[in-house]
């Protein structure tokens, strides 16, 4: 075993002119290799998109307009990069602030997926649209984009882009003193978790190279696209999707607000012309992507400056992470703190493009063809929770367990509900409209569906008192008279009520499965098993 002051491999010593001698050759490599192995990898894909915080340093964009299409039509073939492997996405979309106040119930704070920004806060929630489609909303403070007009600008110009290496930007809305983005969801945590923060064993070499050249990839397609500005590039910005592919946040391709600086405070891990002019440069991401190189190399977040000094002075055992014995060669860890230190220095025009990087970084893949969530030791990506009993029953579309658990349950789930009986003798119709909810249980329990759902109908319809439970018992009776889009609609309508109840998303499970949409079914089934869970432990 190697002791903690040992390193994997071993390094040469790495002077200026060595590094400017690499650059030259890396420079006059051919770039056929692009062409021939890396084509089928530039086309598309779909996350949350998700966590925002930021460690170290990127940048920015300009400005198009586009059309206002409904967020359900899909592109046509007037632009091809929408098609993102076979899957098709919504047009860049304006959405009002109500169509993503539902999508968030109501912006609840279960749905926080992070918070970021001192000077320019923003909050990003998860939240589903009225066609199932996951989303991740980022909504910035009021005073971020004072004006409209180039907030629209920034947002149309990045929702033109697609591809498979970025989480894409669906849409955004501009109304009022709101502004927001919304872009795909990414369910599986940041590269900062996985790198960083794991938890059952650390990330592999392969993967590790498969993130370096998968980020290339997203910078040489946005360059392509006249978008070579990425603002704050870290291992937050970086974002698994269902299959644990890594993404691009879509959302670096956007200050956080008009006049916001385009790095974090921390100093350590800013450009040096940065420093010096106040300006951000394609150069500058590059700079950035070094310092993500660093991190994938060490597994941990290493100031640049320190890196370049370990390496100059041969002294890697801490720039190397001991976890990767074994799985590191020599030859590969020569080439990537070469490639690191060519993106580090000092002088902007001295560092390679993403074009090149993608050209260095292909020779670097190690098992390329097995899958990323096997590179992350998922053993199945569309199992990467366990489901609990009652997730399980949903699983199998067993509606009388559900109905079993539902009839125990009963009320207790409705927040206010007893306050909502102690003035059930106000009026008349407070009074008609509680026995229309009691001839409701009564068939529930008796299942007697049909009476059942005419009971909590004419329940909800007066619409004096709201009652999460109320639609999720309709919802199930739907279910079991066979009409699956209406239980959809009422399990969303609990949901939106009481935003962290497993019932809601169980239901929602069991409907998608009737409907035959078996990812998003997957997808909420975990979310209900993850909430059911929480509140067992709690």
């Amino acid at each position: 075993m190697r002791t903690s002051n040992q390193s994997p491999f071993t390094f040469p010593v790495f002077h200026s002119f060595d590094c400017l001698e690499s650059l030259r050759l890396l420079r006059e490599a051919p770039l056929k290799l692009i062409d021939q192995n890396c084509s089928d990898l530039l086309l598309t894909e779909r996350v949350g998109m998700g966590c925002d915080f930021s460690k170290y340093t990127a940048c920015c964009m300009d400005t198009e307009e586009d059309g206002h299409p409904a967020p359900e039509d899909q592109v046509d073939g007037e632009n091809e990069d929408n098609a993102v492997e076979g899957i098709e996405l919504p047009r860049f979309h304006e959405f009002t602030i109500d169509q993503l106040r539902r999508a968030t119930s109501g912006f609840a704070v279960e749905n926080i997926v992070s918070e970021h920004g001192e000077k320019a806060p923003n909050v990003v929630y998860k939240g589903r649209l009225d066609n199932q489609m996951r989303i991740a909303v980022k909504r910035f403070n009021r005073n971020a984009w004072p004006e409209a007009q180039p907030f629209l600008e920034e947002a149309r110009a990045v929702g033109q882009l697609r591809n498979q290496r970025l989480v894409n930007l669906l849409g955004c809305c501009c109304e009022g003193d709101e502004r927001l983005l919304v872009a795909e969801y990414m369910p599986n945590d940041t590269l900062a978790k996985h790198l960083f923060h794991w938890e059952n064993q650390p990330m592999r070499w392969a993967m590790r190279m498969r993130v370096a050249l998968f980020l290339a990839q997203a910078l040489e397609y946005c360059t392509s696209k006249g978008r070579a500005l990425y603002h704050d590039l870290n291992a937050y910005r970086v974002l698994y999707d269902d299959d644990y592919n890594p993404r691009l946040s879509c959302f670096g391709l956007m200050k956080n607000s008009r006049d916001g600086k385009s790095y974090s405070t921390n100093l350590a891990f800013t450009p040096p012309e940065y420093l010096r002019t106040g300006r951000v440069t394609p150069e500058s991401v590059t700079y950035s992507f070094g310092t993500l190189l660093l991190d994938l190399l060490s597994g941990k977040h290493i100031p640049p400056s320190h890196a370049l000094d370990l390496i100059r002075d041969k002294n890697l055992q801490t720039l190397s992470d001991s976890c990767l014995e074994g799985e590191l060669t020599n030859d590969d860890g020569i080439e990537l703190v070469r490639l690191a230190s060519l993106c580090l220095q000092s002088e902007p025009r001295e560092r390679p493009n993403p074009k090149s990087l993608v050209a260095a970084l292909i020779p670097l893949q190690k098992d390329s063809e097995a899958p990323s969530h096997v590179l992350m030791g998922i053993p199945d990506g569309a199992a990467t929770f366990p489901l609990t009993p009652l997730g399980e029953a949903c699983l199998r579309m067993d509606l009388t367990a559900l109905h079993e658990v539902m009839e125990k349950m009963g009320y207790k789930d409705d927040e206010g509900a007893a306050t909502e009986l102690s003035f059930q003798m106000w009026t008349n119709q407070m009074q008609e409209t509680l026995d229309s909810k009691k001839k409701g249980d009564a068939a529930f329990r008796l299942k007697d569906f049909k009476t059942a759902i005419d009971g909590y109908t004419q329940f909800i319809d007066v619409g004096t008192m709201v009652s999460p439970t109320v639609y999720a018992r309709r919802s199930l009776c739907y279910l079991m008279s066979n009409m699956a889009d209406e239980a959809l609609n009422d399990a969303m309508q609990a949901q939106v009520i009481s935003p962290v109840w497993y019932i809601a998303f169980y239901l929602q499970a069991v409907a998608l499965l009737a409907m035959g949409k078996e990812n998003d079914a997957q997808m909420a089934l975990k979310e209900g098993s993850l909430l059911e869970s929480k509140r067992s432990t709690n």
